[in-house]
């Protein structure tokens, strides 16, 4: 039997890869690179190591000349640059001692101190509680009308702090509980406007739980505060600690509430308050406010490094595997 002659009898020959199907075109130039990828590349080379050297750089240079101008006498740091230390060196402590043992009319600034922590610690430790409890509320109890209270309370983020200071002032001015709590109006003011924003961070870190370590730990007759208390804590404390850094920080530098509430009182005006009347009122004593910045940086680097391990987990947060 003889073979079936093809209809084309010609010598068959491989068509030019120009006319080749699409995906085999894709394949002989290789795998395609994600954006993403050539974004860590580049990122990762030896330029990006450079660039990012020198925004470094760029960024710490004014912090060290504030540094190095609290060290300087106040003749040279109104005469010449901070720069000139390196060819002229002086030292001195004067700026230093003036800060924190202050003057008589001012009062020493080591008060003010106190009367910062006295709003930053209760001013983080109260939207961390509440917001935890409604974080708990959202993401695993069934409720009526869920999504749209929390959709609400996302919303009051856009709400800005200084349109609430007046009717707050109006509401806490010369009440007996005002005199009672004097830090009382400060502490409502900071917790509930940073309370939105804590609620929405703990809620997306807390649905990334799997739902099956709740299941579980129903089926062993776990009530909600166990399973709370027992399971959704002990995997939140790196979101908690992320969200109490920047609460602290806010808190800490916050010079409009302190002002707004405080009334000029030097018994619970924040050490930013103080900073800002340093300079005098002509400026003619700016030259404290060097001293007086790395005095109030000390509380918030402790706070930072204490928790930083905490702090890089938490940005990573919403990685559970399924």
């Amino acid at each position: 039997m003889s073979g079936i002659t093809p209809a084309n009898p010609a010598v068959a020959t491989l068509e030019p890869r120009s006319s080749l199907p699409d995906p085999m075109r894709r394949d002989l130039r290789g795998p395609r690179v994600s954006s993403a990828s050539r974004a860590k590349a580049m990122l990762t080379s030896q330029a990006g190591s450079v660039v990012a050297i020198l925004i470094a750089v760029v960024w710490t240079l004014p912090t060290a000349g504030l540094l190095i101008s609290s060290v300087r006498p106040e003749g040279e740091i109104r005469t010449s640059g901070w720069w000139t230390f390196f060819t002229d060196p002086s030292f001195t402590m004067a700026n230093y001692e003036t800060v924190l043992f202050g003057r008589a009319s001012t009062g020493q600034l080591s008060n003010f101190f106190m009367n910062s922590l006295t709003i930053t610690v209760p001013a983080t430790l109260i939207p961390l509680v509440v917001a935890t409890m409604a974080a708990y509320a959202f993401s695993v109890l069934r409720w009526k009308g869920r999504d749209t209270v929390f959709v609400i309370v996302f919303a009051l983020q856009i709400v800005p702090l200084q349109m609430a200071l007046i009717p707050l002032l109006r509401i806490f001015s010369g009440t007996a509980l005002a005199e009672a709590f004097p830090f009382l109006p400060i502490w409502v003011a900071h917790s509930s406007f940073g309370l939105p924003l804590a609620i929405f961070l703990l809620h997306n870190f807390m649905s990334e739980i799997p739902r099956e370590l709740i299941e579980a730990a129903r089926v062993d007759g776990a009530g909600h505060v166990t399973v709370f208390f027992r399971v959704m804590l002990p995997l939140m404390v790196p979101a908690i600690a992320s969200f109490a850094i920047f609460q602290f920080l806010w808190v800490w530098n916050d010079l409009l509430v302190g002002l707004t509430f405080s009334g000029g009182n030097n018994a619970i005006q924040p050490l930013t308050a103080r900073l800002s009347e340093m300079a005098g009122s002509r400026g003619q004593d700016w030259h404290l406010l060097t001293s007086g910045a790395f005095v109030s940086m000390i509380v918030p680097l402790v706070v930072f490094f204490s928790l930083q391990r905490y702090f890089v987990k938490g940005l990573l947060a919403g990685s559970v595997k399924g």
